[in-house]
Parts: structure tokens; sequence; C-alpha cells
């Protein structure tokens, strides 16, 4: 049976799926290199690559040759020309190797080590092109020196947490070198755990039978994303699941958030999946609610971590969940396997199991309290690379996504615009949306007239100025609420009023935005009175989309700037209404 810790299948039921058929599985070539007893792993990281429908052929030196299999280029190793190699050094074996060394040698104990190692990976390269595993080492302390080790350099636990670290330096000068986080389990489970000093003694096997089924799994891990078999999106759940209690009966304001209690629980959950998107993962929303609703704490609680430009697709109806997962599916087109789907609900787990095979549905624990340490021992999102273009998926698949929705469901743009029902809020600035117009000046490169920048202070100031006039936009629409999108310092100024900054989001071009602000702007002039409008276009290298915003709305150059007459002004018509 599984671990419940864990949900990895015991050893014995890893060591049963070798009798299985592995005929169609998708395989790998894997030599293991030891420097102690390596069977129980061999059984272990075969029956669980069954488990995960990968074929992972085999070859095992022989009992601690490692060096002799590397250095010999007659040795089997390289005649079964394995697409990755684990290299599985034990921290038994390096402590013995320390206790031989005299007080210098320990000192430089650690960086002989990866010296070592170099050489060894030097050696493999000259042969193979394959994938190289590392395992780190679990930490013993020796004791020798107490706590003063950790100061000490000639201490066996100063040096083998230097050579861990090492470790991960290494592997990331090495494009196609890996770690095997052996450390990081042997900390989450503790030695009690992952050691069983009998065992060691008699068969020289220094993990358990329970800890070896964990090295295994973290190894085909491993192997994993560089098949191309990785999860891609992470679909949640919300009642009970991203806050504590149900929404449409609760209410936004009686919901389980925020630091205190239970709700840190769901909060720091909430911290985790946003980490998850901003590495690249797709976040996605399928639960059963009334979407305004369901939107409201994304789009209003103070607590919430998540927002709505966090989600790529949200569904919220009363339909089958399997069925909305499908739909999601659909848009994002990617496969079930590369889909984790989150739920408090055992019966909701269980439909989504049985209707969409191939996708991960973990089994959280009753207490919420446990979600997320459960969730980070399961080690779902593993990658085999990084790079700055992961960081962007989730903003190219969010933007996609409604592309895709908008030519499903209409036949033109306006028929679009017109369906989004638009709604916006036109008011000065205040002290509660001084932070965000101080922000979109100092972040706005793109829709950015001038690039003036201002901060809180000076905004405030704004305020209150005389002959100064501010305007701040949000827009709401069908599909929620965007914020404060747009922002506008105007001065009067020897009769006209001039646009000192014209700031705006980008996420909401081509929606009419832009002209039902110059309404706006021109309605204000009007009732104060004021003849002309004047604005001016800075150029700089990234605002070149509204080098012709003036001209389009009707303005004409005077003397390098840009005037409008509000007398001759006609209105523009658009899809957005004034709140």
């Amino acid at each position: 049976m599984a671990d419940p810790k864990t949900s990895v299948p015991d050893f014995f039921e890893l060591k049963k799926n070798l009798k299985k058929d592995f005929s169609g599985l998708p395989r790998f070539r894997l030599a293991i290199l030891g420097d102690s007893s390596t069977q129980f792993l061999h059984q272990a990281i075969r029956g669980y690559g069954y488990e995960v429908e990968l074929n992972v052929e085999i070859y095992e030196s022989d009992y601690g040759q490692t060096d002799q299999e590397i250095f010999n280029a007659q040795a089997r190793l390289y005649t079964f020309k394995p697409d990755g190699v684990f290299l599985f050094y034990s921290t038994q074996k390096l402590l013995s190797g320390f206790y031989s060394c005299n007080e210098n040698e320990r000192r430089s104990f650690a960086s002989d080590q990866v010296s070592k190692l170099r050489n060894s990976l030097a050696k493999l390269r000259q042969s193979l092109s394959c994938k190289i595993i590392l395992s780190n080492f679990t930490e013993i302390d020796d004791g020798v020196f107490g706590n003063f080790g950790n100061k000490h350099p000639a201490s066996f636990i100063f040096q083998l947490r230097k050579l861990n670290v090492a470790l991960m330096e290494l592997a990331a000068e090495e494009r196609d070198v890996f770690i095997n986080d052996i450390s990081g389990l042997n900390a989450r489970m503790g030695l009690g755990y992952s050691f069983q000093p009998k065992l060691y003694v008699n068969s020289d096997i220094v993990f358990s039978l329970e800890f070896t089924a964990l090295v295994a799994r973290n190894l085909v891990d491993i192997v994993l994303p560089m098949m191309g078999k990785l999860k891609k999106c992470l679909i949640l759940d919300l009642d009970n699941t991203l806050w504590g209690g149900i929404i449409g009966d609760d209410g936004m304001e009686n919901i389980q958030i925020g630091d205190l209690g239970i709700g840190k629980a769901y909060s720091q959950l909430q911290q985790w999946a946003l980490q998850l998107k901003h590495r690249g993962i797709i976040l996605a929303v399928s639960s059963k609610n009334t979407e305004s609703i369901a939107r409201e704490p994304f789009e209003r609680h103070p607590d919430m971590v998540l927002r709505m430009d966090d989600i790529s697709v949200f569904v919220a109806n009363w339909e089958n969940k399997a069925d909305n997962i499908r739909y999601i599916q659909s848009i994002l087109n990617i496969g079930f396997d590369s889909m984790v789907f989150i739920d408090d609900n055992p019966f909701e787990r269980e439909l989504v199991k049985k209707e969409i095979p191939g996708i991960t549905v973990p089994d959280l624990p009753e207490d919420p309290a446990k979600y997320l340490d459960f969730l980070r021992g399961l080690n779902l999102f593993e990658t085999a690379s990084y790079s700055e273009e992961d960081a962007e998926r989730t903003r190219q698949y969010r933007e996609e996504a409604k592309r895709v929705v908008a030519q499903q469901s209409y036949s033109s743009q306006d028929e679009y615009l017109r369906s989004l029902q638009m709604t916006s809020a036109v008011k000065g600035f205040d002290s509660f949306n001084t932070p965000r117009v101080a922000q979109l000046t100092q972040r706005s490169n793109q829709f950015n007239l001038r690039t003036v920048r201002y901060t809180e202070g000076e905004i405030a100031a704004l305020i209150t100025a005389p002959g100064a006039y501010t305007l701040s936009f949000d827009l709401k629409d069908s599909y929620g609420d965007h914020g404060l999108i747009a922002a506008l310092i105007l001065k009067e100024q020897e009769g006209a009023l001039f646009i000192d900054t014209w700031v705006m989001s980008c996420r909401v071009l081509s929606r009419g935005m832009e002209q039902f602000i110059i309404n706006q702007i021109v309605n204000l002039a009007e009732k104060q009175k004021i003849s002309s409008v004047i604005g001016e276009y800075l150029p700089t290298q990234k605002n070149g989309i509204v080098k012709e915003l003036y001209p389009s709305l009707g303005f004409v150059q005077d003397n390098g700037k840009w005037m409008l007459s509000v007398q001759d002004f006609k209105s523009f018509n658009t899809y957005i209404d004034a709140e």
C-alpha cells in the first residue's frame, strides 16, 4: 500500500510491479553506479517506473566498483549505452573516507571530493552522451565536535554541508547534471525513517526499504521531464481548498483566509500556487459556484494572494467538474497527464479520476493545516530546465485562452465588445488608490505618453494642488473586475487643459478605453469652461504604441504638441458605460 505521508507505493508493492508487462512503455536506459549495495534501489526504481508508465531498463555496476567502471573504457557501462547515469554515493562511506584523512586533508575534504567527481564526469563524457544524476548526502553528525562542528572546518558536519552546496553549484554549471536531493528527503522524513542500522551492518544497505521507495520516486521524477513528461497546469477548487468556508453561503466577509487561525493554511497554499505560476505553471479554477460570487474574493478580498490575473482559465458553474476540466483542457490544448487537480472533496476527486484518465488528483488530508506540507512532499512539478521564457508561460496561456474563447463565441470584434457589458468608475485620486496610481506611473512603459514618474507622496500632493485635476479609471466587465487600469494628471495652463500624464494598462487595449477616456477629459474641460486640451508625446524605446494616439482621437499638431478643440470635439461611441 502507499505510504500515507507521501502517496508512494511501498517497496514491496513496487517489487510486485517487476512481474508486470513493460512492453509498449517508453524506455529509458539507466546505469546505477554505487559505492554501497544498490540491489533494492534497482528494484524500486524499475518498479516505480511502471507506476508512471515508464520502462526503466537498468544496468547495475558490481558492488563498490564505481571508479573501476568509469575509468575502464571496456566496462559494460559503456557498451550498455545508457540514457542516464546515476552516481550514488553514501554518507556512510564518505564518513569512513573522512576518518582516514589527516587534519589538513579534512579541511579540504569537500573540495577534494568535488575535484574527483569532476574527473569522473569528464571521463563519462568522453564515451557517453547522457544525463548524469548525482546523489547528494544525507546528514550524519558524528558528534565529535558537537555544535562547535558547525564552525570548525576540520569537522565532518562542516565538510559534509559544504560538499552538498558544492554539488548544487556543480550542477548549476553543468547543463546535463542533476541532483537527486536525498538530503532533502532525509530532512523531511527523518533519520529514523531513512536509516536502519541493523540493515546497514548486516547488508551494507544504507537506506530503509521505505526510504528506498522515496529515493526511487525522486530519481524517476527527474527522468520524466527529460522525456517530456511533466506537469504544466494546476487546477484549483475554491471552497475549502483555496479558502475556508463556502463563499455562496458564508459570504466573502466570512471566508477563512489571512494570517489568523486556519486561514493561514489557505493563504500559504495560495502563496505556493502563486510561486508555481511565477515559475511557469498554468493556474486554472474549476469550482461549483455562481461565477460572479466565486470571482468576488479574487477581485475584492484584501487577504487574497491569488488574483484574477493569476488564473489562466476560470470556470465556476454548477456543471460536472470533469466536464469543466475537459473544457479547460480544450482551451489550453495540453494533455490531461500534464494537469494536477486539487479539491478537498473526496467525491469530486474520485469523479475526476474516473472520468479523466491520466490527470493527477492528490488525495488531500482531511486537515487543511496539512494540505501544503502534503503537496510539497509529492513533488508534483519537477522540471529538467528553466528559462526566463518559462516565467512568461502563464501570461501567454492566459492571453491565448482569452483569444480562443472570443473566437469561439463571437463573430466580430464589435459583437465581442458589446457582450462584455463594460463599465468604468471615473473618479479623482484619493488615499485609497494613491499607491496604485503611483505604481502605474512608475511601471508603465508602453502606454505612457510622457513617461513622467511619480512617488506616492507626489501623487498625494496633486490631489489638492491648485489647477491640477486627477482622474482614475477602473474597468469591469462580464468576466470580472480589472481594477484600476488608467490614471491621468491634468494641469490648467493658460486657459488650456494640459495632459501631464496619461498611463494605462496594456491588458485593456482594443476595448475602446482610450476613446472613453478622451470623452471624460473633454467633459471635465467643459465643466471647467476650458476651451482646449493639449497633449504631448515624448517618445521612448518602449512607448511606440501610443505614437499615433492623439491624432487618432482628433488632436491636431501645434508647435510640437497636440491640441484638441473642446467646442469642435465629437464624442466617441464606445461599449463602455460610466458608473
